[in-house]
């Protein structure tokens, strides 16, 4: 089918095809520089804002990649996820990490407050720290409702928790070893705190094979509490009357990539995605994700990323501080 038979999705080709091509252009330096994919194609974005001012050929496009393609690669994660894989962690560690994420939003909402940030900005980072990092705070911020500042506020929180987690996967292995963790606890340790997936797997394959399994597994259970947290947002914000409102109507209650997130969920743990399909989900995720971020961060202005001040970066680096010392707490008393 050409594209020119479809009116409807050809206005958006050229704004898709930049975000693709910078997400491209990411994966390449990361691969060969080692830098995080995800923060350089939020860079590379950032350089290239002219390119979604209104009136150009692309501003379409890229408003389409920034919302729908970020759905889709959210809900794709679902297919990662199992009931057999929360089975094999044991009902304690799971409790912990349950625990660390329900207790470090909170956190953010109580110390919000104390820098001059309202409800969304603190369910915005916390939720990012809490759970998955920029997959986390791009579909937290799909259900929050909008405001002039949601745009930077977005783009701030996946540059600040991208480059946080980067920092953690170099220096939480020594931690690691610090604290005299076995393997198992030291994968529960870097699971349960890092923010983002592929950082947590270097940290845990830097000290061994099991380490790195088990905080695999520890991290796609706090991915699986996206669905639930999301939910719970989404709830809340419509009982207090604030949900965003389109032709007089309020949105769904359970948004559409969350309900295909667990429908996915679902499916895998009762053996019905086979494995190369579900590895293959993973990556077309990883790659909606990382075009979908790129879309973001051409539609932000870098001079608005400065109005945002140290407050707000005090906050995600308390956040983090708050989860790394729970989960390091927990470990001891489970012994």
């Amino acid at each position: 089918m050409r594209l020119s038979s479809v009116p409807a999705l050809k206005p958006m080709f050229p704004g898709f095809a930049v975000a693709v091509l910078v997400a491209i252009t990411a994966q390449f330096l990361s691969e060969h520089y080692g830098a995080p994919a995800m923060l350089l194609a939020l860079l590379l974005g950032l350089a290239l804002n002219f390119l979604a001012e209104e009136g150009t050929r692309t501003a379409p496009g890229i408003e389409f990649t920034a919302r729908t393609v970020l759905r889709l690669g959210v809900a794709l994660l679902g297919a990662r996820i199992s009931v057999e894989m929360l089975a094999e962690l044991g009902a304690a560690a799971i409790a912990l990490v349950v625990a660390g994420v329900i207790l470090t939003i909170l956190f953010a909402l109580l110390v919000a407050r104390f820098v001059g940030r309202r409800w969304r900005f603190a369910l915005l980072t916390g939720g990012s720290v809490a759970i998955c990092g920029a997959s986390a705070a791009m579909a937290i911020a799909a259900v929050l409702p909008r405001h002039e500042k949601s745009e930077r506020d977005l783009v701030f929180t996946v540059l600040s928790v991208t480059v946080l987690s980067t920092v953690a996967m170099v220096l939480y292995p020594m931690l690691a070893q610090l604290f005299q963790f076995d393997a198992r606890d030291s994968g529960v340790f870097l699971g349960g705190t890092i923010h983002d997936v592929a950082q947590v797997v270097g940290a845990g394959f830097s000290i061994g094979p099991e380490t790195g399994e088990t905080a695999t597994l520890v991290k796609l259970i706090r991915v699986s509490m996206l669905a639930p947290v999301v939910l719970c947002f989404s709830l809340v914000i419509r009982q207090r009357g604030l949900a965003d409102t389109e032709g007089g109507e309020k949105p769904p209650l359970l948004p559409g990539f969350v309900l295909g997130f667990l429908v996915l969920a679902i499916l895998n743990s009762i053996g019905l995605i086979p494995a190369m399909i579900a590895d293959w989900a993973g990556a077309l995720s990883r790659w909606a994700l990382l075009i979908a971020i790129a879309a973001v961060g051409i539609k932000t202005s870098l001079g608005r990323m400065v109005e945002v001040g140290a407050g707000a970066i005090g906050l995600m680096v308390a956040e983090t501080v708050f989860l790394g010392a729970f989960i390091v707490i927990g470990l001891h008393f489970l012994g």
